[in-house]
């Protein structure tokens, strides 16, 4: 279901300082300036309320963080979650990661996020999901060649289906996991969960409904 807008979030969007990029496209190439810096860009795509980004900020305040999202009351929130922690080394971007090009200059970013996707379960939405090998490729442009996208879900058939497009391509993986949290049992034994996972909103979520969580970082070296 369509998330309604809320009265009054593109006048709150207006007038945030520089968090907000409002034009991103004239950072191309230049992102060092919109941080003052030269440390390295993590990117994440569709970053919702902005729980992992802001957390990701916090524990690395020596790397700078670029979160993307389209929907303007969804980012708002995270914007003012981002202010309240006093983090400054993070920009969000209100946009349509299909311009991600015109964004971001090629290696310009050494990390790429995709966390909790929407799956397009339909097959005639494939192209739409964002490990499609169309995607892949664009962020390959602007992705590092020592970069990896790191990919966290809760849907079995998105990760298989983002796992088959990586055998396409013959891309490199590493930590492929199946239950990245530990939640299914293993026997006799359980495997506790890992220590200092940042998470997700819906990650959060879907854990405490016993739901296993998928994520593989994948190499898009050999795309370049």
């Amino acid at each position: 279901m369509r998330m309604r807008k809320k009265p009054g979030t593109d006048e709150k969007l207006s007038v945030k300082g520089e968090l907000l990029i409002k034009k991103p496209e004239e950072f191309k190439g230049r992102w060092h300036k919109a941080f003052s810096n030269d440390m390295p860009v993590h990117l994440e795509l569709g970053c919702g309320k902005g729980q992992f980004v802001t957390g990701l900020a916090a524990r690395y305040p020596n790397l700078n963080f670029v979160a993307v999202e389209i929907k303007g009351e969804v980012i708002l929130q995270a914007i003012e979650r981002a202010e309240a922690q006093g983090l400054s080394n993070i920009r969000f971007i209100h946009g349509n990661i299909r311009e991600l090009d015109t964004w971001f200059a090629p290696d310009e970013v050494s990390h790429l996020y995709l966390n909790f996707s929407d799956p397009w379960p339909k097959g005639r939405h494939d192209k739409r999901r964002l490990t499609h090998h169309r995607f892949l490729k664009s962020y390959s442009k602007i992705l590092s060649a020592d970069g990896w996208v790191h990919v966290k879900t809760d849907n079995r058939d998105l990760f298989e289906f983002t796992l088959n497009q990586c055998f396409d391509l013959n891309l490199k993986l590493r930590n492929l996991s199946l239950d990245l949290h530990g939640i299914l049992p293993r026997g006799k034994f359980e495997r506790s969960a890992p220590e200092g996972i940042i998470t997700t909103e819906y990650e959060d979520r879907f854990t405490r409904l016993g739901m296993p969580i998928h994520y593989v970082e994948i190499s898009l070296k050999s795309l370049k």
